[in-house]
């Protein structure tokens, strides 16, 4: 019953982007030291253009994470032709440390959503061991499954997402 109003579900990323997982680590993705990202909030672009904290909580510092950051609703929500657009690559996060002591594979690229409102997908993977995650060829036309089942991954142990939509200039002050 409770997969009914999980707000993954609600939000379509579990059937979109992932298939069906129970979270067993906990993940803090965390805006400009205080904007705490939770399931479906809304972000606008000025907030979320740097890079933000991401702490998982759970597992020991023997165990590595790979996380995975993406757009499924690019170039916009009607037409997400290039679906999914890979936004950051983070591999060997340490259990209990946060995503700045991994190594990051695709740069942090900043949300900046054209056309109507874009779920901004943070997924947490747990690594079989350390250095075994391959970069991807393109960040357009990412698929998180495809790259999870590439590099043995299995399925997540945590994810979250927010939406964000163009800011006009009056937003923006």
């Amino acid at each position: 019953m409770s997969r009914l109003i999980d707000p993954l579900v609600v939000g379509r990323v579990i059937g979109e982007v992932l298939d069906s997982f129970n979270p067993s680590v906990k993940m803090l993705v965390t805006y400009n030291s205080n904007k705490l990202v939770f399931n479906g909030h809304e972000l606008y672009p000025s907030a979320v253009a740097s890079k933000p904290r991401v702490e998982v909580q759970g597992g020991d510092m023997r165990s590595f994470f790979t996380l995975v950051m993406t757009d499924p609703d690019a170039p916009g929500p009607s037409d997400p032709y290039l679906r999914e657009h890979l936004h950051w690559i983070v591999t060997d996060i340490p259990g209990t440390t946060d995503a700045s002591f991994g190594r990051e594979m695709v740069s942090y690229e900043s949300p900046r959503p054209n056309i109507g409102i874009h779920r901004f997908v943070f997924v947490l993977f747990k690594q079989q061991r350390r250095q075994a995650v391959s970069p991807p060829s393109s960040t357009d036309y990412f698929s998180t499954r495809r790259f999870a089942e590439e590099n043995d991954l299995g399925l997540p142990v945590a994810a979250v997402f927010f939406n964000s939509q163009r800011e006009t200039a009056a937003r923006r002050r």
